[in-house]
């Protein structure tokens, strides 16, 4: 649609913009969502060359989760590794998970840029803290994965389309 049309190119402009200025963009989400983040991440670094992060260590996690609480462990995450001017990318298919959810309200509270990619319920409180929320409207989890994985890495062909293939449409 063109709605998302027009949010794609706005966090394409967002990307080239972390890259000039030599900022990076930090991306987490559970499960599925941590894997889709990973391929992201490494896609984004290598081919876009722009830097990109994901809290899937597990031992980053471990230790977090312990010391802070699952619910708090990608909030300290990003109090730990967020620099002035960084992006941030959330993935929360349901929108509601209480460890992606704090660390979109500590964005939101310390006015990060945040982008945020949800689905389940148009309502979900992950999809209302975002600078710019893409939503799939699908109760499926697979079926939301695989669009926000298709859209974040049509993000990084946007961005090296023409040197590579015609993708910069």
């Amino acid at each position: 649609s063109k709605k998302f049309k027009n949010k794609i190119i706005e966090v394409k402009k967002k990307l080239l913009n972390i890259k000039k200025r030599k900022k990076k963009v930090i991306i987490f989400g559970n499960g599925g969502s941590a894997a889709i983040a990973s391929h992201f991440s490494v896609d984004l670094t290598k081919n876009a060359k722009i830097r990109s992060i994901n809290f899937n260590e597990s031992d980053l996690i471990t230790c977090f989760s312990n010391d802070y609480g699952y619910e708090n462990w990608i909030k300290k995450s990003i109090e730990y590794y967020y620099d002035e001017g960084d992006l941030i990318i959330a993935i929360s298919s349901s929108g509601s998970s209480k460890n992606i959810l704090n660390a979109c309200k500590y964005a939101k509270e310390k006015k990060l840029n945040l982008i945020t990619f949800t689905g389940k319920n148009i309502n979900n409180p992950v999809s209302r803290l975002g600078n710019i929320n893409f939503f799939i409207d699908s109760k499926s989890y697979n079926h939301i994965e695989n669009c926000h994985q298709f859209l974040l890495l049509s993000l990084v062909d946007l961005i090296i389309g023409k040197k590579n293939y015609s993708s910069n449409r």
